[in-house]
């Protein structure tokens, strides 16, 4: 919507400044809960990690987003800080025996982090649609070459 003069230059004008509005805390909390981040009705995810197509409700197209690793090393980052000073508090308070603490704190880290995984991928897709961000900015330039999905 912006012009482009013949030089290549692009120019602000009121129709460019005229998107709609995205509020991120908002939208992150609607990924959060698995629901589209336009409108928090419709299905964020077809299966356990995998993204729909789009919206039912709304329509809006979830094919841009590129979540890749950043979900799973977040939820690292959550578990770890949960339970590793919670593992260090017992350690250093009751001394439990290896075996038990093994098998209290390894099912307790798999729970943790396959209930949090969608939540935080749905957090991170929202958060990308929010900030517009690889190819849910509806105002992208033309010469941008399309994603390619593999």
């Amino acid at each position: 919507m912006s012009t482009v003069t013949q030089t290549g230059v692009r120019t602000w004008t009121r129709e460019t400044g005229a998107m709609e509005k995205r509020d991120l805390w908002s939208a992150f909390k609607r990924g959060f809960r698995c629901r589209c981040p336009r409108c928090g009705e419709g299905k964020l995810f077809r299966a356990f990690l995998k993204v729909a197509n789009n919206c039912s409700s709304c329509g809006l197209d979830f094919t841009p987003h590129r979540a890749d690793d950043l979900p799973a090393y977040l939820v690292i980052v959550i578990v770890g800080h949960i339970v590793v000073p919670i593992a260090l508090w017992i350690e250093t308070n009751y001394s439990p025996a290896v075996w038990l603490q093994l098998a209290i704190y390894l099912p307790v880290t798999f729970l943790a982090s396959i209930l949090l995984l969608q939540p935080v991928k749905g957090a991170v897709v929202a958060a990308q649609w929010a900030l517009r961000m690889h190819g849910f900015d509806e105002n992208a330039p033309d010469d941008m070459p399309p994603l390619e999905r593999p």
